[in-house]
């Protein structure tokens, strides 16, 4: 999901109107309800933001539920991506489909993810239709998860070394970062003996080699 000090640029990116590239996969896996791994390359689904994965409303786990949801939607069918740019993070942006669903599309009707209209109102109508028919994070209590990651980011920051909240953490599964919205924040310890570190954003920890987990 996104790193506040990448919003800027991926606000240009979103208002592009022309797409760089179509890539049709052999082999994808989900990340999480708005990202998807398509023959190694990370993919952030365009113009929508989904729950994280550790987010709850109220009591329903609704960001593990929307993990599920892209992983239904796609299922064992290949999927094909309309690239439109990059995050600044090691993702491309991207319009994915499998067969003529629109995946974006269908995760914001189903109820499982937010249209995000700071960047694109392509989704709006879908979303008023899912919030017209109380489905998914309509028929509950929701936090939107721009406000979720700045409220745990704001938490975080205060706790951190040099207010650098993001934990770079080696285990045996690679060198992967939790930011302060990863279900495994709390859980994570830094050990600077063993390499570990501490990163001010998403952007800097990609940069030095570092990924983000997967939650399936």
């Amino acid at each position: 999901m996104l790193d506040q000090s990448v919003l800027k640029k991926f606000s240009s990116v979103f208002s592009a109107a022309v797409m760089c590239a179509s890539l049709a996969a052999s082999e994808t896996s989900v990340v999480d309800g708005d990202t998807i791994d398509v023959d190694g390359i990370r993919m952030r689904i365009n113009a929508i933001d989904a729950p994280e994965y550790g987010q709850k409303c109220g009591k329903w786990a609704c960001g593990k539920a929307a993990t599920e949801e892209l992983a239904r939607l796609i299922g064992s069918t290949n999927v094909t991506c309309n690239v439109l740019g990059d995050d600044g993070m090691g993702r491309e942006i991207a319009t994915c489909f499998v067969g003529e669903v629109d995946l974006g599309r269908e995760m914001v009707r189903n109820g499982l993810a937010w249209a995000f209209v700071k960047y694109s109102e392509e989704y709006t109508p879908d979303e008023a239709e899912a919030r017209r028919q109380k489905l998914g994070i309509w028929a509950t209590t929701a936090i939107p998860p721009w406000e979720y990651r700045a409220a745990r980011w704001a938490v975080a920051e205060q706790e951190a070394p040099d207010g650098c909240p993001i934990k770079g953490n080696i285990s045996k599964n690679g060198m992967i970062y939790h930011a302060p919205w990863s279900p495994w924040y709390k859980k994570t310890s830094i050990n600077e003996a063993k390499g570990e570190r501490w990163f001010c954003s998403e952007a800097e920890a990609v940069a030095n080699g570092w990924r983000a987990p997967r939650w399936r």
